[in-house]
């Protein structure tokens, strides 16, 4: 599979000239694609929601081309609620899937009407001392423990998962909240992350629709959906098959009319929380190379750092990165592509083949739509970078400016300090 950038090096310089690097770039056109192809897959259920993982990329301009596909919102911190709440998305548009949660949180998912997904079973009597009474919809999250595995071996771990009721407390769960006033019910469950195969989904709804039908048939619960959560991934190295989502939906519909049909439950609807899969590949962070060193090894410093993307550095991913005008020239050069950070691990890719990269060359970094600019943090006093959106008529709109000085210093009792480093800084 090849990476392709989304803007040629000529694109890249025009854009800098408004923005500085580095910025992450996103493209409308395959964000809106995707979005449609996704609906496409899961026509067949009536009630079939997307329910986008803010967490994934909190941008209000890019949530809302994913609205007009029918997409919900799925959210886990009261920020988060609050930015559903300004875009307009309340009531059941809205998961709110978290863990140890304040009430406060709570109260406020309530209020905006958010379907709440309960973590554990002692969230019954915390939610329900908050509110007074409990809504009549609500999901808990299921953890059937052990390893999650499938014909290609085991995907993940989540007997280690701090997440879901056991299966045993579903069932408790179920009974109590059914006596206390609930009258629809949903199942959640998140067994695998990132996962790159049509499987992953079929076999989760497998379990899944099993599992609801005996808690239909031995608590009486009504149930109104099965939430299979996230999980389907994205082919990050350029070698990887990526997943078919039409294929993903028909195994999805095989299983459900396996299981679900016969017993009764043709109507209940399927929920989706897949922000990596709709968004990671429409996002790409451009850089600029300032640097190059050569020591023990060959580095290339760029202007972008673990602060604008924090995955290479946290757990050694995997991000292409393409060198914007010479995507024909032969990789022949060993690079570290570093940032400036006072940190080793603060590397997009360690012992990469890329064509010769001279200073000032533009880099683009590939599949950062997802847990990219998310993740970003201050480390160093570094600043976030601008989000711009590259639109489908070619043109560039800036959806999220690059932080300032002001921003940083702005949650400290410091500003009129600020203000006059600012004053000498500015007449030097």
């Amino acid at each position: 599979m090849n990476k392709i950038p989304f803007i040629t090096k000529e694109k890249a310089e025009e854009i800098a000239k408004s923005y500085p690097t580095p910025f992450y770039l996103y493209d409308e056109k395959g964000i809106r694609e995707n979005a449609s192809a996704v609906k496409e897959a899961f026509a067949w259920n009536p009630g079939f929601k997307e329910y986008f993982a803010v967490k994934a990329t909190p941008n209000p301009c890019l949530i809302q081309i994913l609205r007009e596909y029918g997409c919900g919102c799925d959210c886990s911190s009261m920020t988060e609620l609050m930015l559903s709440k300004a875009m307009g998305v309340v009531g059941e548009d809205i998961m709110f899937s978290s863990n140890d949660t304040p009430a406060q949180e709570y109260a406020y998912a309530a209020r905006l009407g958010a379907i709440i997904n309960l973590d554990d079973i002692t969230h019954i009597d915390f939610v329900e001392n908050i509110l007074g009474k409990l809504p009549e919809t609500m999901s808990c999250r299921y953890n059937p423990g052990g390893v999650f595995q499938m014909s290609n071996g085991i995907m993940d771990n989540p007997g280690d998962s701090k997440y879901g009721f056991t299966t045993e407390q579903m069932f408790q769960g179920f009974r109590i909240l059914k006596e206390r006033g609930v009258k629809n019910f949903g199942i959640h469950a998140f067994l695998a992350s990132n996962t790159v195969t049509n499987e992953y989904y079929p076999v989760l709804a497998k379990q899944l629709f099993e599992l609801a039908v005996q808690l239909k048939q031995e608590t009486g619960a009504h149930i109104k959906f099965i939430n299979l959560s996230g999980g389907v991934g994205i082919p990050y190295q350029p070698d990887q098959k990526g997943n078919d989502i039409k294929a993903i939906g028909e195994g999805v519909r095989s299983v459900f009319e396996e299981i679900l049909v016969p017993a009764g439950m043709g109507d209940v609807s399927i929920y989706t929380e897949m922000g990596r899969f709709m968004m990671g590949p429409y996002g790409q962070l451009v850089t600029k190379a300032l640097h190059e060193k050569h020591t023990h090894k060959e580095y290339i410093g760029v202007d972008a750092c673990a602060v604008n993307l924090m995955r290479p550095a946290m757990y050694g991913a995997y991000h292409h990165i393409t060198v914007l005008g010479k995507e024909e020239e032969p990789c022949e050069y060993k690079y570290d592509i570093t940032g400036s950070l006072c940190e080793n691990n603060d590397k997009f890719a360690v012992d990469r083949m890329l064509p010769r990269i001279e200073k000032g060359d533009y880099l683009v970094i590939h599949d950062t739509g997802a847990h990219g600019y998310a993740m970003g943090y201050n480390y160093n006093g570094k600043l976030k970078s601008a989000e711009l959106l590259l639109k489908e008529d070619g043109s560039v709109e800036m959806i999220r400016r690059a932080e300032t000085p002001e921003d940083y210093f702005a949650t400290l009792d410091c500003l009129p300090l600020y203000q006059k480093l600012k004053e000498e800084f500015e007449a030097e």
